[in-house]
């Protein structure tokens, strides 16, 4: 499966936000731009820290007008207890089906520890105010992305 490439109109979906309101990425056109992560699982050590710096940055993301936007296949239960415990302001999305993962071409073979499996590939996109991909980092090391991704918008505006 390829990740969907930068200049393709970024795939629509619905999330719900830490105060319950449901909204669509859709609903940020012309509005905002969005950092939009996918990652493996809450509360492993990778995505802990990735969440963590995008928590301790989320104010400078707000002043720049980018909204961020966690997406796992974790259930919206588990949403629930990592934003609690982590403190997360932005919202997570839950992609049990990975529906919203291959849309974006980031559910496929992963390896660790010389296994193979299937999983959802740690990736960001940075999506415009006008619904298009501007960036994609694929194959994300968690640690100090959060500064990468928000560099990069002020590089690209």
């Amino acid at each position: 499966m390829s990740e969907l490439a930068e200049g393709s109109v970024a795939p629509d979906f619905t999330m719900r936000d830490s105060n319950d309101r449901i909204f669509k990425l859709s609903d940020l056109k012309g509005k905002k731009s969005a950092a939009v992560y996918f990652y493996p699982r809450d509360f492993t050590p990778g995505c802990t820290t990735e969440a963590a710096e995008f928590t301790r940055d989320y104010k400078k993301f707000q002043d720049a007008g980018i909204e961020i936007i966690g997406i796992s296949p974790d259930t919206e239960d588990s949403h629930d207890k990592f934003r609690e415990k982590m403190g997360i302001p932005y919202p997570l999305v839950s992609d049990p089906e990975k529906e919203v993962a291959k849309s974006y071409g980031v559910y496929g073979k992963k390896t660790f520890m010389g296994r193979e499996f299937m999983g959802v590939i740690r990736s960001t996109f940075l999506v415009d105010k006008s619904g298009k991909v501007v960036k994609v980092f694929g194959k994300v090391k968690p640690a100090g992305h959060s500064k990468e991704v928000l560099e990069s918008f002020s590089v690209g505006s």
